[in-house]
């Protein structure tokens, strides 16, 4: 069994096109049917404001699959410490014996997580798309920026988060990457030029309305990731084209679905069709019709990322 501490990780995996490449084949193998993928076991622990999820998956004909367990404190910054931490452990799919762990202290779903917005942006975008909005301006606010640079040239980042000095400091680390960056004191501004608009927030009720998108705009929510949360209004799924998830179940509980489920009902009746990203993969299916099509993408996080980039991080440093 192999034991590998953070530092050695993020000098072995980067974002770049291999490990966009490791992840998006994972989506494809769940759109073909051909993922093992139980629940998201999640645990609350209230006194702390804390909370535990533990994801998995299992792609057949894999030679390792991993458990990732991703603990989120977040009155740990008020004492020093991070607010989200983690480890993966990766098995054998022969034998069950652990094969690794990597000590990534949420490195890795940091990344996964980066590049699944990339990808849903290369299926859903338009291609020639230059200009991204941004709302929010934490480490997602930026590593989705530069994930989507793996698929699309982007030069212009238009930024809104509710702190103004946040969206400043944001807009000056993104300067200095080269990209020409606009911090607004609005959702409506930041979007209203934009070719894709990515939601990075911890929001509760909705910030982005129907009436932000602008006509062929795409739209990555990812900030939904528990019941709790929620960044979309309903008329901004009616409005679009098509509405795509990387899971139906996961959407419902904690994306953004959960908008169409009534009291005392466990499933969506949404007014639209609803695609998952995978079967879009694998099935190259094409959802934008025109350059005037609106596209949104609910991210909730799924288990095949992880087992897909714990794998690629292990090919990575074996090397």
């Amino acid at each position: 069994m192999e034991l590998y501490q953070r530092d050695d990780i993020e000098a072995a995996v980067r974002l770049d096109r291999e490990a966009l490449a490791a992840v998006e084949a994972g989506f494809a193998a769940l759109g073909r049917g051909e993922v093992v993928q139980p629940p998201i076991l999640s645990m609350a622990i209230e006194e702390a404001n804390g909370e535990v999820d533990v994801k998995t998956a299992h792609i057949r004909g894999a030679e390792r699959f991993a458990i990732k367990v991703s603990p989120g404190f977040f009155d740990n910054p008020k004492i020093g410490l991070p607010s989200l931490n983690g480890l993966m452990m990766v098995f054998s799919a022969r034998t069950g014996l652990v094969d690794a762990v990597l000590f990534d202290e949420g490195y890795l779903t940091a990344l996964r997580t980066a590049l699944a917005g990339a990808i849903a942006a290369k299926h859903l975008s338009r291609e020639a798309s230059r200009r991204v909005a941004v709302l929010g301006a934490g480490e997602q606010a930026e590593l989705q920026v530069r994930a989507l640079q793996l698929v699309r040239d982007i030069d212009t980042v238009d930024v809104w988060a509710r702190h103004r000095e946040s969206a400043e400091a944001y807009a000056e680390r993104m300067r200095a990457q080269g990209l020409s960056v606009n911090v607004h004191d609005s959702v409506r501004d930041a979007c209203a030029q934009a070719d894709i608009i990515i939601t990075t927030t911890p929001a509760r009720e909705p910030i982005l309305t129907a009436q932000d998108l602008p006509e062929g705009v795409h739209v990555t929510a990812m900030g939904s990731d528990s019941p709790e949360k929620r960044e979309l209004d309903e008329e901004v799924m009616i409005r679009a084209d098509a509405f795509v998830c990387d899971t139906r179940a996961q959407s419902r509980t904690n994306g953004e679905l959960k908008a169409f489920v009534k009291a005392g009902e466990t499933e969506a009746s949404a007014p639209f069709k609803v695609y998952e990203l995978g079967q879009v993969i694998a099935e190259n299916q094409r959802l934008r019709v025109s350059d005037a099509s609106i596209t949104v993408c609910d991210l909730t996080g799924t288990g095949v990322q992880d087992t897909a980039i714990a794998a690629f991080a292990l090919q990575r440093l074996a090397d």
